[in-house]
């Protein structure tokens, strides 16, 4: 583990929640990014070493919006910065963790990501993230 990269809040309305962020955090977002695999549009603001993820939803089949309706606005996830994903998910699994997705795939930030089971970190959603690089 290297690093808290980031914390994912999800909203219902980016622009409201951007006024709300960027007046709290006293700083603008550095990045707006749409990632339609995950049907989400993102706001990142960096504080310090790590980030603010800010998650719209763009689809009502985005697990955004649903994550939303069941449990309201808030903290979506925390996400773990990792040297290497694979390696990563196999020691995890050797450790008894499970996931939501075994493979990672390209999410936003120019990361490969991974989601590991919420059940066994007390009901925090666990994202693996690496950078990828170019």
């Amino acid at each position: 583990m290297l690093k808290i990269d980031h914390i994912g809040i999800a909203v219902k309305n980016l622009s409201i929640a951007r006024e709300v962020y960027s007046s709290l955090l006293q700083v603008e977002p550095f990045k707006k990014e749409i990632v339609e695999n995950e049907q989400v549009t993102t706001l990142f603001y960096q504080t310090g070493e790590s980030k603010i993820e800010l998650l719209e939803s763009n689809s009502e089949l985005s697990p955004i919006r649903k994550y939303i309706e069941k449990k309201g606005e808030g903290i979506h996830h925390i996400a773990f910065e990792v040297q290497d994903i694979h390696e990563s998910i196999q020691y995890y699994k050797s450790h008894g963790f499970t996931f939501i997705d075994e493979n990672p795939r390209k999410g936003a930030d120019h990361k490969l990501i991974v989601f590991m089971n919420p059940k066994e970190a007390h009901g925090v959603l666990i994202e693996l993230c690496q950078s990828i690089k170019s």
